[in-house]
């Protein structure tokens, strides 16, 4: 078993171990460049991998990210092999038939956007997971806890009701009068409300027709 300490060496390792998959299927897996980074072109909330155009690249390849939201190597190379394959495609037709067919022919199933392995690849990646070691990352919990007005600081009058707000900076100078019947009004407990977060994939789309720097979103 290998011992990777960079993610980006695993990564690296991964994908000549998925050229066996692709080569066949008859097809050959292009040059690209894999990191683990969060997407660019839509919230990293809902996007595990994104890849990216040759033209979109200085260097002229394919770039990949895997999201570090995913520590599992199964779960990741079942994401790499499904941004592979917009990769063989050079994301020229999105999820479109051609990808399909490309997805379907490696062994992924299910809506394009959402392709994922059948299980006899799954055995296939387990295999090749032993074979590429621990994949060095500890998964980064995302989103983080986010403060929404019901996490403030609130202050209520007992009797009329009226509330506002009580900004930090100014909640030590404690509730402030009410306006109406000019009594102090009560604090609130403030609670706890965090993010929400699922699961997709990305891949940005090849020639956007409108200005230059614009991505065409194809959620995967």
């Amino acid at each position: 078993m290998k011992q990777h300490s960079v993610r980006e060496a695993w990564l690296e390792d991964a994908v000549k171990h998925l050229e066996p998959v692709f080569s066949r299927a008859g097809y050959a897996i292009p040059p690209v460049r894999v990191s683990c980074g969060f997407p660019a072109s839509s919230s990293p909330r809902t996007t595990l991998g994104q890849c990216w155009p040759r033209q979109r690249s200085e260097g002229g390849v394919n770039e990949i990210f895997i999201s570090p939201k995913i520590d599992d190597p199964v779960q990741l190379l079942d994401t790499l092999v499904h941004e592979l394959c917009h990769a063989v495609d050079d994301c020229f037709s999105g999820h479109g038939e051609d990808f399909k067919g490309i997805a379907q022919t490696v062994g992924l199933e299910g809506p394009a956007r959402m392709a994922h392995a059948t299980e006899e690849l799954i055995v296939k990646l387990m295999m090749i997971s032993q074979e590429l070691g621990p994949y060095p990352h500890k998964a980064i919990i995302f989103p983080p806890p986010r403060a929404s007005n019901a996490s403030r600081s609130k202050a209520k009058c007992g009797q009329c009701g009226y509330e506002v707000t009580l900004l930090k900076k100014w909640a030590s100078y404690g509730a402030p009068i009410c306006p109406k019947d000019h009594i102090r009004m009560l604090e609130d407990v403030p609670e706890t409300i965090e993010n929400t977060s699922d699961y997709d994939s990305e891949s940005v789309g090849k020639g956007a027709k409108k200005a230059p720097d614009e991505i065409r979103r194809a959620i995967s």
